[in-house]
């Protein structure tokens, strides 16, 4: 049976990713609103309502408002602002981390973040196993093509070829902090230190340890076990074993949905990294979307994913 899908937001980056991850799939039937009235509230509310799953692609306020526009106990919808994401009301979208039987019974679900993804899926499994402290005081250091700024950001990195590097967040208090400290099981806020990179998209997410410090902590060695163990039976995530010399972003890469976690050890054990690689726009943001909706639609859940 074809499914209804309707992609409010469909024209930006987010939303042009998932249409395209959805893209001749016999299960989906996407409802497209013609280019005049994609801003037209009625319109949007017939199509809110149509559809078997909505996906929204907007701006916190304008996701909540899209959400209100839902008049029926039908649709199920899947959110990519962060309106939601700690929204006791609504499932969070990591299946990895809440479990898939969650996210295919939700009706709300909230997509992660990108920088989030990569922090939760090294941090939450080891603090769920006890071999890192949930009352310690972490530090997320994160770059990321500039992609996932949106269109304004793109266009700004695209004019101005001479930025090799942004940071942002300086003030701290970054919107992705609260989704960070409550889907990790922190104690404690983390300092999270964002920058965008003069690359489409890609992401490298790190989190520096003190291993000797830190009460019950593991060995480095502990920790990938305990990782791999974690996500062995997961066809998105992976744990690479290796302990390379160099970890590269690329200005130009492929669109991939995977998520490439490492824990990377000093030769005396006492200190680690644990660095996530991922795609901005795949993992990060519209490969999880449709990883989520392929759940919640009883399917396979990597059909129409790059992995």
């Amino acid at each position: 049976m074809t499914a209804s899908v309707f992609i409010d937001g469909a024209a930006g980056t987010t939303g042009l990713e998932i249409a395209d991850r959805l893209a001749g799939r016999s299960e989906f039937e996407l409802l497209v609103l013609p280019d005049d009235r994609r801003k037209d509230d009625a319109a949007r509310a017939e199509a809110l309502n149509a559809a078997d799953f909505v996906i929204l692609c907007l701006p916190d306020d304008a996701a909540k408002a899209a959400v209100g526009m839902i008049a029926n106990d039908r649709t199920r919808v899947i959110d990519a602002s962060s309106a939601f994401r700690t929204a006791p009301d609504w499932t969070y979208g990591f299946p990895e981390i809440v479990g898939r039987d969650a996210v295919a019974s939700a009706m709300r679900v909230s997509n992660p973040g990108c920088y989030p993804s990569g922090f939760i899926a090294l941090v939450a499994p080891l603090i769920r196993a006890g071999l890192l402290p949930a009352q310690w005081p972490y530090v997320c250091h994160a770059v990321s093509g500039y992609s996932g700024g949106g269109k304004a950001l793109i266009a700004r990195f695209e004019a101005d070829t001479d930025i090799a590097f942004r940071a942002y967040g300086l003030a701290l208090g970054h919107k992705h902090v609260p989704e960070m400290l409550v889907h990790a099981g922190l104690t404690h806020a983390p300092i999270f230190a964002p920058a965008v990179v003069p690359a489409h998209r890609g992401m490298l997410v790190e989190v520096p340890l003190h291993l000797e410090m830190m009460p019950g902590a593991g060995t480095p060695e502990a920790l990938r076990t305990a990782l791999t163990d974690f996500y062995a039976d997961s066809p998105v995530v992976n744990v690479a074993g290796d302990q390379p010399d160099e970890l590269l972003l690329r200005a130009a890469m492929d669109p991939v949905d995977s998520l490439t976690l490492r824990v990377l050890g000093s030769a005396d054990g006492t200190q680690a990294r644990l660095v996530a690689m991922l795609d901005n726009l795949g993992k990060g943001a519209s490969g999880a979307a449709v990883q989520n909706l392929n759940i919640m639609a009883g399917l396979n859940e990597t059909a129409g994913l790059r992995l």
